[in-house]
Order: structure tokens, then C-alpha cells, then sequence
């Protein structure tokens, strides 16, 4: 955990998040001493803050710690995309059935317009921008693509969804690499270090406790569960963790083991100026493709364009990358050749091997959300509500989540990582193909 840590730091030192938020004047206290709460959140990301948003709407006491400060982990880093869906959507539905891909996806949907509807009652300004687009590459990608779209319409209830073609494609984005595109008008992007400082003061003003710096060591579980930092603890009636791949030893080791870190980075380029940025990406939607090593990326509010990939689970130093993911870029957008490359960052995000989300329940009072798998910005949102219902008694959607069959990586968290880099070394030659 404290390795992670000190790489994900490092991950962190040229942010552009980091560059262009407004700093809070104060960080919120370390836990010293014991405190009662009905509810203990372990995590200030996305997923935590919804926790704590939701519990406090049912009226319930909380307290949030945070081994950081809100947003440090990936809910700050991230590339910004608000999807709806899964990563692996096929893999919902061979699980879940029809009917249960249908309601996860409905539940999917309804943490796309909950994101819409934080941002308006918060009055958080996070540059939300709506549009998302799905391209591809490659001619051997145009039918799953438009596979993937029919099956979200006709199957999972989706209305959102049209088809771009190439023609239309490359009046859409100033580049001559895709040959289709699939566009969802209900999801978007947006500044997710913003959106999470946000959702932190917004879980304040609601009257949730959030500490920083103190990050849990022990779970004591039982009928009254002790949550205990350095410095401190919580006694309380829930227990929530949300710590996804930054949580460390905290939840029993057969669950930790069934999510893994991997590393993204991403680029920002200097600013572009409105006119020229406006003329890469009509009406500025995000823009990921299809490949399984896919790039993303999107034109930010202050006109300049971020671009991202390039996942690994070793944890490279952004600026070891920052050439490779350039090149990439360039690839999409040649006439770029001109502009500097003024952020790298990256982050450290939790997939499972399915890529499928992974919610459940240690105990009857102790629960755990992770395995997003490049999903979060939405689904973290819904996540906090599942939960949320749970600590009330509603059982059913958390029921639902907790029908998904996740397996162990392979190996200890020594041996995960070189494990991952095989099976990544495995798709990237397939990808050549």
C-alpha cells in the first residue's frame, strides 16, 4: 500500500486537475481521538462522498476518512468521461441474464442523470459538457460496434444511441483514423477533480464529518463495527469502504484480491484558442474508440486537448510517457505537430477481471463498492445509493450487483503486477493484427 501510494504521488506532481482547481482554504481535520457515527466511509472519492450524500439524506450520522484528502485518488485523475453502461456490457447480461442486464443498465442510466443532478442542486462547476462518441479504428471493429449499439437499444433499453459514419464522422472530428462512431447524447465529461471537491463540500454543507490524512488501519467488524486510524477510530453502526485500489489491507484479503491497480495517463496540451479547438471535435463531445487498448480523449473548457491511454499495471512515471502518448495523439490529430505538451499525469484505477463492477457485503453492517473498471465518474454515483439503501434495509439492487461471479487475480499482490504485464503484453500483439 504505501509503494502504491508513493506512486501514485508521483502520478500526480504535473496534474492539470491539480493545476486549475480551486484550492479549498483549509483541508478538513485529521481523526484524532474516538468519535460514534452511524455510518463510517472509508474513502473521499466519488464513491464515498455518494455514500455520505445518501446516508445523510436518510438521515443517518456519518463520518468519512480519507488516507489523503477528497479526490486524491482516482476520482481526481481520471480521464472525465460520464458513460453510461459497463465496460464489459456482454458480461453483464451472461451473468445477469436479460432481465438483470436490463435493470443494471436502467441503473447505469439513472447514475448518468444523478451526476446531471448533483452538478445543478450543488452548483458545482466542473465544466460539464454533454456528448460522448465510440469510434472505431479499424474495419474489423465496425460490426461490434454497431452490435454493441443494437444490443443497448433493442436489448437494454437504451434510446440515446446513433450511428455516425464515416462520412459524417470526419465532418464530426478533424482526423481521417475512424471509420464509425456510435453517439450517446445522454453521457458527457467533465473536470473530475472539480466535480469531486464539490461533492466533498457538498457532503459538509449536509452535515457528513470528513477527515483527511488518516488512513484506516483495522477494521474491528461485529454488531457495533470500530474503525481505527492511527489517531483515532470510529464506533459505529455501517461500514462502508470505498477505497477502491488505493484501500489497501482493510478489506479481507479474498475480496481485495479480486480487483488490481492499473496505471492511465493522460496528456493536456497547451491552449489551443476556441476557434482552433473547435474545428478537431464539433460541439466538443468525448471521444474514446473500441480497441482494448483504447485511447481517449476530449477538448477541456480552456480549449486544450486531453488525450489518454497508454494503461499499465507498473506505474511509469508520466513523463516517461509523456513522448509515447504524444505520438498518439499526433496519430489522431496530425496538425497538432505544433503544440506543447504542458500537463502528464496519471492514476491509478481498479479493474476486475471481468470488468464487470464489484459490490457486495462482508458482513450484514460492513459493505464494499470497487472494481469500477474505467466507469466510475457515473456509476460510483449509484454505487453510494445501492449502499446507501442497504445500511436502510433495501437489499435488492445491492442483491442484484452481488449475483456477478468476480474471480482472484492470479498470484499475491507481489505477483499481480507481472501477471497483468503478461496478459497486456498478450492483447497488444493481438491489437497488431
Amino acid at each position: 500500500m504505501e509503494t502504491l501510494d508513493r506512486r501514485a504521488d508521483a502520478l500526480i506532481r504535473n496534474s492539470y486537475y491539480e493545476a486549475t482547481v480551486s484550492r479549498p482554504l483549509a483541508d478538513d481535520p485529521m481523526l484524532e481521538g474516538s468519535i460514534d457515527a452511524d455510518v463510517c466511509v472509508i474513502g473521499a472519492g466519488f464513491s464515498g462522498l455518494s455514500v455520505a450524500l445518501e446516508c445523510r439524506a436518510r438521515g443517518l450520522s456519518v463520518v468519512v476518512l480519507d488516507a489523503h484528502r477528497p479526490g486524491w485518488g482516482a476520482s481526481g485523475r481520471n480521464g472525465g468521461q460520464m458513460l453510461a453502461g459497463f465496460a464489459k456490457d456482454e458480461i453483464i447480461e451472461k451473468q445477469l441474464g436479460l432481465e438483470g442486464a436490463r435493470a443494471a443498465w436502467a441503473l447505469s442510466v439513472d447514475a448518468v442523470k444523478l451526476v446531471r443532478e448533483r452538478i445543478q442542486r450543488y452548483g458545482i462547476d466542473c465544466d460539464f459538457t454533454p456528448g460522448f462518441m465510440t469510434v472505431a479504428t479499424k474495419a474489423k471493429r465496425v460490426p461490434d460496434l454497431r452490435a454493441w449499439m443494437e444490443a443497448a437499444t433493442n436489448r437494454w433499453g437504451y434510446p440515446h444511441l446513433s450511428w455516425v459514419d464515416t462520412a459524417e464522422i470526419r465532418e464530426r472530428i478533424a482526423s481521417e483514423r475512424y471509420l464509425a462512431g456510435v453517439y450517446d447524447a445522454l453521457s458527457g465529461h467533465l473536470h473530475p477533480l472539480k466535480y469531486c471537491l464539490g461533492l466533498a463540500e457538498a457532503a459538509r454543507r449536509e452535515g457528513a464529518q470528513l477527515f483527511a490524512h488518516s488512513p484506516v488501519l483495522e477494521v474491528v467488524r461485529g454488531a457495533r463495527p470500530v474503525v481505527r486510524t492511527a489517531t483515532g477510530e470510529v464506533r459505529c453502526r455501517f461500514v462502508a469502504a470505498c477505497g477502491n485500489a488505493t484501500l489497501g489491507n482493510v478489506l479481507p484479503a479474498a475480496i481485495a484480491a479480486r480487483i488490481a491497480p492499473i496505471a492511465s495517463y493522460i496528456v493536456a496540451t497547451e491552449s489551443l484558442g476556441k476557434a482552433r479547438a473547435d474545428a478537431l471535435i464539433k460541439e466538443r463531445p468525448a471521444i474514446c474508440d473500441n480497441n482494448f487498448f483504447l485511447d481517449y480523449f476530449r477538448v477541456s473548457a480552456d480549449h486544450r486537448v486531453l488525450f489518454g491511454g497508454r494503461a499499465s499495471s507498473t506505474g511509469a512515471s508520466p513523463t516517461q510517457l509523456t513522448d509515447a502518448i504524444r505520438q498518439r495523439m499526433l496519430t489522431v490529430f496530425p496538425q497538432l505537430a505544433d503544440t506543447k505538451i504542458e500537463y502528464a499525469w496519471g492514476g491509478f484505477v481498479d479493474i476486475t477481471r471481468n470488468r464487470a463492477p464489484d459490490f457486495g457485503a462482508i458482513d450484514p453492517n460492513y459493505f464494499y463498492v470497487q472494481g469500477f473498471s474505467g466507469h466510475g465518474v457515473a456509476l460510483t454515483g449509484i454505487a453510494g445509493r445501492v449502499i446507501a439503501k442497504a445500511i436502510a434495509g433495501d437489499t435488492a439492487t445491492l442483491d442484484l450487483f452481488a449475483r456477478i461471479k468476480h474471480a482472484r487475480f492470479p498470484g499475491g499482490p507481489a505477483l499481480r503486477g507481472p501477471a497483468l504485464e503478461l496478459g497486456m503484453l498478450y492483447h497488444r500483439i493481438r491489437e497488431l493484427f
